[in-house]
């Protein structure tokens, strides 16, 4: 198996586990904290997707070789397949912003929970919310852009068998 496919399956596994927490787990245990779990699965669906592009690319030879961090990814990934693929500019803002709240959460020193939001304080005391209905719309988008990249890696799929 190409490390795209891999790539491909690990963004659908990350994806559904993001899903069964924010639509099973999280209404059982009724615990806010739940949602970074849920956002943090989310942030690593959606860059292995954009990996199983970017990996797929390459070995087509399309992109130049890009280092394996999340910066290089998204650069050459916005620069050289967003355009081709005529994706949704949504998805770039998506993947930023899921970018933004996990780096935020790493960051911070101090996050609360307040009523059903969970709140990440930034040094400065800027502070960041996240809600279930915030998540709810970030899983809906990252489907799609899931689903987009999926189809676009499985296309010549029977090459790699």
């Amino acid at each position: 198996m190409e490390k795209f496919q891999e790539m491909r399956d690990t963004a659908q596994k990350k994806l559904k586990l993001a899903d069964h927490v924010l639509t099973m787990t999280y209404p059982l245990v009724q615990d806010t904290k739940l949602l970074l779990v849920v956002v943090e699965n989310l942030f690593l669906s959606l860059t292995n997707a954009m990996g199983s592009v970017l990996y797929y690319e390459r070995l087509f030879k399309r992109v130049p070789s890009f280092t394996d961090n999340f910066e290089s990814k998204f650069q050459v990934f916005t620069e050289r397949c967003a355009n081709r693929y005529k994706l949704n500019p949504s998805y770039l803002k998506l993947i930023r912003e899921i970018k933004d709240i996990v780096v935020e959460h790493k960051k911070s020193s101090i996050e609360f929970v307040r009523k059903d939001r969970y709140i990440i304080c930034s040094d400065d005391y800027r502070m960041k919310a996240i809600t279930i209905d915030q998540i709810k719309r970030y899983i809906q988008e990252a489907k799609s852009f899931i689903s987009e990249t999926s189809n676009i890696v499985s296309k010549n799929e029977e090459i790699f068998k």
